[in-house]
């Protein structure tokens, strides 16, 4: 895609923690993008800013709520699936348009479905009463929340997307959609990777039993990619922490 714009993206986020931060870090990682990171280059302060609303008004782009923020030129938006929609087309990692004109909306759906299932409610389990609690202050409602989300909703959105990898609509291969890697499944791989780590024995199981046999491949082949493999064996990715995916040995539940 043609475009005036800098070559150099800058992704403004939290230093310490993956968070969903990643989800964008991969996709650059993975087309070889120039960019920047204030959680690799001592910006906490610019995070803050934008967070605070100290950030002078620039009568254009509208105050971001919240990290992660994608600053490209004179651009400044946030939110991550809507920073993946603007990247998608820009790094090659949505399906030709002149081919599949839509496909970038088919795409961003199962970004969305990701998000909600294997992101955003995961991280409820250990917050599920209020985000401004600590997890000690609601450890028995967490407990109750985890037991559910890995026995019912869980299975239901890995079989989702075992249902999705089986599909026509998916083409060859192992990705999720027209037979060509998109960021749709750099999302899933992150997702899956983050669960793997906060729900140890669900995820062994669900391997194990092999009902989500496509849902693993994919994994296992982003892993692979020769990008994405140097990036995760480099110090720019950050270890889990106390970010959306936490490990608490008393929510390690086995279904």
């Amino acid at each position: 895609m043609a475009s005036s714009k800098p070559e150099e993206y800058n992704l403004i986020y939290w230093p310490g923690i993956p968070g969903r931060g990643e989800h964008i870090r991969l996709a650059l990682e993975e087309a070889g993008a120039k960019y920047t990171d204030t959680a690799h280059t001592g910006g906490i302060d610019q995070v803050d800013a934008y967070v605070s609303g100290s950030v002078p008004d620039d009568g254009v782009n509208a105050p971001p709520f919240a990290p992660p923020i994608l600053k490209h030129g004179s651009l400044v938006i946030s939110q991550t699936s809507n920073i993946l929609l603007y990247l998608g087309p820009r790094l090659g990692l949505v399906p030709d348009a002149s081919k599949d004109p839509d496909g970038l909306y088919r795409v961003n759906a199962l970004v969305l479905t990701a998000m909600d299932g294997l992101s955003d409610e995961p991280h409820d389990c250990h917050h599920p009463i209020a985000t401004g609690l600590y997890y000690e202050d609601q450890k028995p409602e967490s407990k109750r929340r985890a037991e559910d989300y890995v026995k019912n909703r869980l299975p239901k959105f890995l079989g989702y997307f075992e249902r999705v990898l089986s599909s026509k609509a998916a083409g060859d291969g192992p990705w999720l959609h027209g037979g060509s890697l998109t960021y749709a499944d750099l999302v899933l791989f992150q997702c899956v990777d983050g669960l793997r780590f906060m729900f140890r024995k669900a995820m062994a199981k669900a391997e194990r039993e092999g009902k989500y046999a496509k849902v693993f491949g994919l994994y296992e082949a982003v892993k692979q990619r020769p990008r994405i493999k140097a990036y995760l064996e480099s110090s720019r990715r950050q270890q889990y922490s106390m970010g959306i995916y936490r490990y608490y040995e008393e929510l390690d539940i086995e279904p």
